[in-house]
């Protein structure tokens, strides 16, 4: 799917954009924005992101368009704003039905539904997103939730982590594997706990 972001509409929603952002202050917000949005898509849809902003505060010099992280950066001309540059992005779109449009704005909402193109409100875009960064974090790291009961296993590593003996175990058990879980898995608990 591809995405178009009303980028101030999302940096408000975020909380990104600071209060009292002071000289310098929109450009380091548009920056954290940007480079939250490329550590938490997925790689697959970065080049299918375009992140629209107003004019105001572009940075001077700098082209219309950009590439920022593998995402596309948008600046509305003077005289225009995001939200007409959006809808025009919506109208020239050749695919409307695969696009998704972030930003709370309701007439972005109805320029969407004109081309059967899928507006979402920025807040929520948002919180989904980074529910959806925190869980593959937490798959990378080992720290997701187990999907079913632990195995023969990793019932006995634990119970050999915590000091007491498996009433199940026999002699021919066999050794147990160091431990089943990804480096450095349990390593956390303090000795003083396990007593």
């Amino acid at each position: 799917m591809a995405l178009v972001i009303d980028g101030y509409n999302l940096l408000h929603a975020s909380g990104i954009l600071g209060r009292g952002t002071g000289p310098g202050g929109l450009e380091r917000s548009r920056s954290a924005l940007l480079n939250f949005l490329a550590e938490s898509l997925e790689e697959s849809e970065l080049a299918q992101t375009t992140v629209v902003f107003d004019a105001r505060e572009a940075p001077p010099g700098l082209p219309r368009t950009v590439k920022h992280r593998g995402i596309t950066v948008r600046f509305a001309e003077r005289g225009s704003d995001a939200d007409e540059l959006i809808e025009e992005f919506i109208r020239a779109h050749s695919s409307p039905r695969r696009l998704i449009v972030v930003s709370s704005d309701h007439r972005l909402h109805r320029a969407a539904h004109r081309r059967n193109a899928k507006p979402i409100d920025s807040d929520r875009w948002y919180a989904e997103t980074l529910r959806n960064r925190i869980d593959r974090s937490r798959r990378q790291v080992g720290g997701a939730k187990p999907s079913g009961p632990p195995s023969e296993v990793e019932v006995r590593f634990w119970l050999r982590k915590f000091g007491i003996d498996d009433p199940d175990e026999t002699p021919s058990s066999g050794p147990l594997p160091e431990s089943p879980f990804p480096p450095g898995y349990g390593e956390d608990i303090a000795e003083d706990e396990l007593d």
